[in-house]
């Protein structure tokens, strides 16, 4: 958290009330498996479309490259439930400070192994940015993740605290 940001922003979000969860739990209910059949429906046509393409990757990079980042935009944001979906956890432990706080810190202690395990050789290095949705720290605040994950040697970047925060693992900055 920095100096010039008001620290009203890093607080934790207001309890929402239970009946709009329970409109909202259900709404997500019904939306899953259409979100679900979207997906199933996008991939079958993106596998249609590669089979019948296949003799042009023989030949151009630049297409399949083009077809692995279309592939990516379609199919990344329909892998994800929008901002507006409420969990069966979230309905059932709206406010508890306590279920919140062990959520950061199981979200926060997984990412800190995966960033801390050591590099092994032929294979991408482990991750050094992350980032932690509003969904885990929503009754605890971004301060408690800063707290948490400054602990465990993170360091904060810009961040939309609203929406998430990011993280960078300071150890990366070091050169093997």
């Amino acid at each position: 958290m920095d100096r010039y940001e008001d620290p009203a922003t890093w607080m934790p979000e207001r309890v929402r009330p239970k009946g709009q969860l329970v409109v909202r739990f259900a709404l997500t209910v019904l939306y899953t498996p259409v979100q679900i059949v979207m997906w199933i429906v996008a991939l079958a046509a993106f596998l249609a479309v590669g089979l019948v393409t296949e003799i042009i990757t023989v030949f151009s990079t630049s297409y399949e490259q083009g077809f692995f980042k279309a592939m990516d935009r379609v199919l990344d944001p329909l892998a994800k439930w929008p901002a507006w979906c409420v969990s069966w956890p979230e309905l059932r432990h709206e406010g508890d400070t306590a279920y919140y706080r062990a959520r950061v810190e199981k979200a926060v202690g997984r990412w800190t192994t995966k960033a801390s395990a050591p590099r092994e050789p032929k294979k991408p290095r482990p991750p050094v940015e992350c980032t932690i949705p509003l969904r885990d720290y929503r009754g605890v605040g971004g301060s408690y993740v800063a707290q948490v994950a400054l602990a465990q040697g993170w360091e904060l970047r810009p961040t939309d605290v609203h929406k998430e925060v990011r993280l960078w693992w300071t150890a990366a900055s070091h050169v093997d």
